[in-house]
């Protein structure tokens, strides 16, 4: 390739994985391009947490990932933890708050974190060519790969993908890693919306649509044996069906025509406490439900029930409180689908792990290419875990690539059109 830049790294996608991977590599003595074909760098941080990023958790372990192959972000996240990533905003100055469950924030604004990793970026020396389409990629017949972009033919020894999902099409999300994994021969677990709101059909959903914008702390759950899943946390009912931190958990596990379950009374044995308050209470049944929940709520479960729910609490029958109780503490509804990669939060499956090396990222089918962050098929729990993914995937690869020697006999060229 006459003319063509050389670089020891390229990495695709300048993201929150793939600014910290490129800081990184370069800060250990590497060349590296940084690319990425939308204009705004880490649009993704950018809108987080509220405009605020929850940039980690401090509570992060392998129990609170996702994946076809659930031992493969072991390794990189005892490596790279929490505590790590703390040290590195400590170290910038930047202020930060914790709120529940370890769920750590910028005081700020999420641009604080931007600006920490591109300062990371200048750092390390890295080259960043944005806006810039990558196009052709060639593993080259001697060694490493050649790309084509929209500011020339590029050289590298190691190219490292880090191009995300498909959720949140309009900050410029794309598929460009999973048809790049695929044409160099590697599986993809098929992508699908995750930390989404999950949707009901109309007729489903008309005695609930009311009810838009209440919300409540509940537990869910879905799924049963290694699958299941479930969580308390809080619910938010919207006017197409169900959302919140709860159902946004619970979508990861969900599969379509499988019911979620809600208890929308946890930790309270519902059935007892009307018994118990029939002895003392003479209000109507929708009036003493009212007490124990929002009103809203308690008015529109009491609605199906007729007069019943105007009854005095002392004349209603035992056997009547306890199916009333169970229709709200084993309430069993199932989605019609989710609100798509549109609304969702991050997508799970991608870039199959077993093909991957769990130490360094790289691929077992193509030596010196590289795939870290949201592309693979590694997805994480609400609450800060998806970042400190990409911060310990991210650095498990520039790590390897800093300390790998150059990949020789690489097989004949193969041309690659994403």
């Amino acid at each position: 390739m006459q003319g063509a830049s050389s670089f020891d790294v390229v990495v695709i996608g300048a993201g929150a994985a793939g600014l910290f991977c490129a800081g990184i590599a370069g800060q250990r003595g590497l060349r590296v391009l940084l690319v990425d074909h939308a204009e705004k760098v880490a649009e993704k941080i950018r809108i987080s947490g509220g405009g605020r990023c929850n940039f980690t958790n401090r509570e992060t372990g392998p129990a609170n990932f996702l994946s076809g192959n659930p031992a493969f972000c072991r390794s990189a996240l005892a490596r790279y933890t929490p505590r790590d990533f703390i040290a590195l905003v400590q170290r910038h100055r930047i202020p930060w708050h914790e709120k529940h469950k370890g769920q750590l924030f910028c005081d700020e604004s999420s641009e604080d974190l931007i600006a920490l990793l591109l300062r990371e970026c200048e750092a390390g020396g890295v080259t960043r060519w944005q806006p810039c389409r990558v196009g052709a990629v060639r593993q080259a017949a001697g060694r490493g790969f050649e790309l084509d972009t929209d500011r020339g033919s590029v050289r590298a020894t190691r190219v490292v993908v880090a191009t995300g999902g498909l959720s949140i099409p309009k900050i410029g999300a794309s598929d460009f890693g999973y048809r790049l994994a695929r044409q160099f021969g590697h599986r993809v677990v098929e992508p699908r919306p995750a930390l989404v709101p999950l949707s009901f059909d109309a007729a489903t959903w008309a005695p609930f649509a009311a009810l838009a914008g209440l919300s409540l702390e509940v537990a869910v759950s879905t799924g049963q044996g290694p699958a299941a899943g479930r969580f308390l946390e809080d619910l938010l009912f919207t006017h197409r069906g169900l959302s919140g931190p709860a159902v946004l958990q619970i979508s990861s596990y969900w599969q379509p025509g499988t019911p979620i379950a809600l208890d929308l009374a946890p930790g309270q044995n519902l059935a007892a406490a009307l018994r118990e308050a029939k002895t003392v209470s003479k209000r109507q049944l929708g009036n003493e439900l009212a007490t124990r929940l929002p009103a809203r709520l308690a008015e529109a479960w009491c609605a199906p029930l007729g007069g019943l729910a105007t009854r005095p609490l002392p004349e209603v029958k035992d056997k009547d409180l306890a199916a009333l109780a169970a229709s709200l503490q084993r309430w069993t509804l199932t989605p019609a689908g989710t609100e798509g990669f549109r609304k969702a939060e991050v997508t799970a499956g991608g870039v199959d792990t077993r093909e991957l090396s769990s130490q360094t990222m790289e691929s077992r089918r193509v030596p010196g290419l590289y795939f870290i962050g949201e592309v693979v098929d590694v997805t994480g729990w609400l609450g800060g875990y998806n970042f400190q993914w990409a911060w310990a995937s991210g650095h498990a690869c520039a790590q390897a690539c800093a300390e790998a020697t150059t990949t020789t006999g690489a097989p004949e060229a193969i041309v690659l059109r994403p």
